[in-house]
């Protein structure tokens, strides 16, 4: 069944993927962050949607829709609008390109991204696992 980007349960599917995902929990073993992802509308798409995800050692702790952005304080925030987002979901911009270029917004310590490229990758390889459709 497909799901909607970015409703409750796309991200629900999305913190189950990386949960089951095996190939994460390696990459991401060393890994302690939280998340902001901001989806920027735009088309039919009308409000803003944040998504919070705890990362922990190769696991997602919590993965739900921010209503307040001042709800939680991440080590991290990463901005762009609903196309970039589909772009990257469906595997025809890399993350890691999308923030050199701009195209994704980064708030949190770079370094510590890219010392865990691996990590990185395997997350964006679980949204592609995804039956994802997006508004027009």
């Amino acid at each position: 069944m497909a799901l909607q980007f970015p409703s409750d349960a796309w991200i629900t599917a999305f913190q189950d993927e990386i949960n089951q995902s095996e190939s994460y929990a390696e990459a991401a073993k060393n890994w302690e962050g939280d998340f902001y992802f901001v989806i920027e509308p735009e088309g039919s798409m009308t409000k803003r949607v944040i998504f919070y995800l705890d990362l922990w050692h190769g696991k997602s702790r919590e993965a739900f829709e921010v209503m307040d952005e001042a709800e939680k304080k991440p080590a991290f925030k990463m901005t762009a609008p609903i196309s970039t987002w589909k772009q990257v979901i469906n595997k025809k911009l890399d993350p890691l390109q999308g923030l050199m270029t701009n195209k994704i917004k980064l708030v949190g310590n770079m370094a510590m991204v890219m010392r865990n490229v691996r990590a990185a990758k395997e997350l964006v390889e679980a949204t592609t696992r995804l039956d994802t459709v997006f508004p027009d």
